[in-house]
């Protein structure tokens, strides 16, 4: 809808004197009050326009009236009322006076004049009359007291002269559209008005005057203060804002963040929250506090760009004595108001320098300290300063942040214990996790483990295990749940997992026994005889550096990526076998080759389960990220987890284990095939030492000799055909092996003084470092490690 503008500009004489004092702006009223051209006084001193030497002071506030004399063109002094308006600066530009008298207007209309019939005497809400051209006719004692001048000095204005503000010319607009439609209308606006330093709401309601034949003839406004209101609404908004803002994560951090937002600007110009450092108190907040108390920042923030209020940056602690309203709100545990202007801060400030400078240079003159607390716990303390609002905290302001911080208390109480669990979880789930990797010859090893970003630990876990004749064990596995159950029911499988590995059981058979495991797990942590739900997904593998063949077997677990030297990795095809704790099916080995220079990557789903993608996708990402190997097993781990996980952390926790095997050289091994004869020792034992001494070992050769007359007598005594003897050495360590068709494992006993047998295992577990027996296909393996030490060598 086009608007048509009424408005006599000649009605009103208006002009707009810069900072400098210079005429900027000059309408026809001015021209017709003065009689001066526009082109004779723009761009001039405002002041040649003053009549004799006496000129007004120049005005402080936001509004100036007053009569003074002018200098009309013909020479004489005109006596002109004026009413001067500060208007900001704009668009960068500087800021200026707007100044304006009226020229008609001066006598009340007459008696038959529909304006004039308007009753505004009697009315207690503050109403004002416009004519058809939007200039004051007539207004009421309560407006007078709400504008701040009489009526006689404001007839003939329109209401964007009269208020001289950007709200004053949207109300003007809404006068337009009443004036032009007929129909009424409400606006709301916030402004300042007589000489008031705070601003108020009002409800600006404008109706149509009309004479006796219906033609609209004017504007009736009645202003209506809401402030009230307006200020509960705000209060109540605020409340739901924080209810909605406050609490969004489990982070001590944020959560004091998000308090700090929400209430800057609409309560405070500047709040800080500071808490207790739960490391002073021995982990919980103390019961009672005296002074003095040492606080760490948490989070702060600032009307101001880079919050330069702030003496402390998030994570510095300070100590804060007696007289300051952080250490005074907490020890009595209740809210406390300062002004600056009454030096209820004066020794505080005296004391900390800093601060003192701070409130100088910001003008800073009232702050609240409320105490955080939560479950009758104090955590820290919330003060909110003020130094762009002139108006000091009041009553409402007091209840409206105990609201608020009383609900972020019960947030940041949350994220502080939730912390403090994870915390716990963390350190658990570490200390049962190996520390570092052993160092073998039959493979070198890194790897990773990352608690999820949100649910917390959980019961993923790795190991790699030395097993016998060189041979390494490598496991991953991951228990449902999260948090210290999950982490408890870890440690728990990867202690049988390694106690069931030195018994050299065949992986599909370890995986049966830790299945039953699992399975008495579930009906331990069972409620009123029904069983649990503990499960958990585990993968298996042993490698031998001799044959270069790895035996792996899964039970509901990811199965792993291989990457042999010039091939691309792919996913090695393995039964996949229940999950831990189902039962029913078996569990099936696979025996591969694996050359050596080989990688395996071994790794838990939270690696491959990501939000915003499939699986397959992630696990081509992991292919490309292997492909790329380069030859350290370190960066290609750190690569892995770069490119598959989110910035943010995982959904799942995630352990990921890299293995590059290694062969051991023929030149190592040596195997005789033993005949049925113990006769026949003799000749096996010079053969072990001819065999020592091609090899350097020399100094090794008379335990060598002990051990491996042992168990190669042992074996013809009691074992079945064919026997076998097989030497293993690398740089530290000699292996002696004796294998025979017998599944009767050995058993170490200590013979008594009259037995004429009964000491060889004895002997051999005095002489080696470990032995043992393992089951092989055919039959068993006797074993027996002996420490090669530097003279060895």
């Amino acid at each position: 809808m086009s608007r048509v503008y009424p408005f006599d500009e000649a009605a009103t004489a208006r002009a707009v004197i810069d900072d400098e004092g210079t005429l900027v702006e000059w309408n026809e009223g001015a021209r017709r009050l003065l009689g001066h051209p526009a082109d004779t006084v723009l761009g001039r001193p405002a002041a040649r326009l003053l009549a004799g030497e006496d000129s007004p002071a120049p005005p402080t506030g936001p509004r100036w009236q007053g009569t003074v004399g002018l200098r009309h063109r013909d020479g004489r002094t005109v006596p002109v009322w004026l009413l001067a308006h500060r208007r900001p600066p704009r668009d960068g530009h500087g800021g200026s006076w707007l100044v304006v008298t009226p020229l008609t207007g001066a006598h009340p209309p007459a008696g038959d004049d529909p304006l004039a019939a308007a009753d505004l005497t009697q009315s207690p809400c503050a109403v004002a009359v416009y004519d058809a051209e939007l200039r004051l006719r007539r207004m009421n004692d309560a407006m007078a007291d709400v504008i701040g001048l009489p009526e006689e000095r404001l007839r003939g204005l329109r209401l964007a002269e009269i208020g001289g503000r950007p709200q004053s010319d949207e109300l003007e607009q809404g006068m337009l559209q009443v004036l032009a439609t007929g129909s009424p209308l409400d606006m709301q606006t916030s402004v300042r008005t007589g000489g008031e330093d705070v601003a108020r709401a009002w409800l600006a309601r404008m109706a149509p005057v009309r004479d006796e034949r219906g033609r609209v003839r004017g504007v009736c406004l009645a202003a209506h203060d809401i402030t009230d209101n307006y200020r509960a609404r705000q209060r109540l908004q605020l409340v739901n804002e924080a209810s909605v803002r406050i609490g969004s994560t489990l982070d001590v951090t944020r959560t004091a963040q998000e308090l700090a937002d929400v209430c800057v600007p609409a309560l405070a110009d500047f709040v800080t929250i500071d808490l207790l450092d739960p490391q002073e108190y021995g982990g919980e907040p103390p019961a009672r506090l005296t002074a003095p108390v040492t606080l760490r920042r948490a989070a702060h923030r600032s009307v101001l760009d880079d919050v330069p209020e702030a003496v402390l940056r998030p994570g510095e602690t300070e100590e804060y004595p007696a007289g300051s309203p952080q250490a005074d709100s907490l020890t009595a545990r209740h809210t406390i108001i300062a002004s600056v202007p009454a030096d209820e801060t004066e020794s505080w400030l005296t004391w900390h320098t800093v601060r003192g400078e701070c409130v100088r240079r910001f003008g800073i003159h009232a702050s609240m300290a409320v105490p955080v607390q939560a479950r009758g716990l104090t955590l820290g303390v919330a003060v909110f300063t003020r130094h762009r609002r002139a108006d000091p905290f009041a009553a409402d302001d007091r209840l409206l942040a105990e609201e608020i911080t009383t609900r972020a208390a019960v947030c940041i109480d949350n994220a502080r214990r939730y912390s403090r669990e994870r915390e716990t979880a963390l350190a658990l789930q570490r200390s049962l996790l190996p520390r570092t990797l052993p160092r073998t010859a039959a493979l070198e090893a890194s790897s990773r483990y990352l608690p999820a970003a949100r649910a917390g630990v959980g019961g993923d876990w790795f190991d790699v295990i030395p097993l016998s004749g060189m041979r390494v064990a490598m496991v991953v596995g991951d228990v449902v749940g999260h948090g210290v159950e999950a982490s408890a029911t870890m440690g728990r499988l990867r202690t049988a997992v390694r106690t069931l590995a030195d018994i050299d059981l065949a992986p599909d058979e370890l995986l049966t026994h830790l299945n039953d495991l699992v399975v008495r797990l579930s009906d331990e942590s069972g409620v009123d005889g029904s069983p649990g739900e503990v499960g958990a997904t585990c993968l298996y593998a042993v490698y031998d550096p001799v044959s270069r063949r790895c035996t792996l077997a899964r039970a509901g677990h990811p199965p792993p990526v291989v990457l042999r030297p010039g091939e691309a990795p792919h996913a090695l095809d393995l039964a996949a076998g229940p999950p831990l704790g189902l039962g029913g099916l078996p569990f099936e080995s696979t025996e591969v080759d694996l050359p050596e220079g080989t990688v395996l990557a071994l790794y838990t789903d939270g690696l491959v389960w990501a939000r915003e993608r499939d699986p397959d996708t992630s696990r081509e990402l992991l292919h490309e990220a292997l492909r790329a190997y380069a030859g350290s097993l370190d960066e290609t781990c750190d690569r892995v987890l770069h490119t598959l996980l989110p910035p943010g952390g995982a959904a799942d926790d995630v352990a990921l284990l890299l293995a590059r095997t290694q062969g051991l050289p023929a030149a190592q091994v040596a195997t005789w095939g033993i005949p049925a004869d113990p006769a026949l020792v003799a000749p096996i034992r010079k053969q072990v030492v001819e065999q020592l001494d091609t090899w350097g070992l020399s100094e090794a050769a008379f335990t060598a000799e002990l051990v491996v007359s042992e168990l190669v007598t042992n074996a013809i005594r009691y074992g079945s055909h064919p026997i076998r003897l097989r030497l293993i050495h690398d740089a530290t360590t000699l292996i002696c092996e004796v294998s025979d068709a017998s599944h009767t494992a050995p058993h170490l006993r200590r013979a008594k003084t009259f037995d004429e047998g009964g000491r060889g295992l004895l002997l051999v577990a005095q002489l080696t470092q470990r032995w043992g027996s393992r089951h092989i296909p055919e039959g068993k393996t006797i074993w027996a490690e002996l420490p090669l030490y530097e003279e060895d060598r």
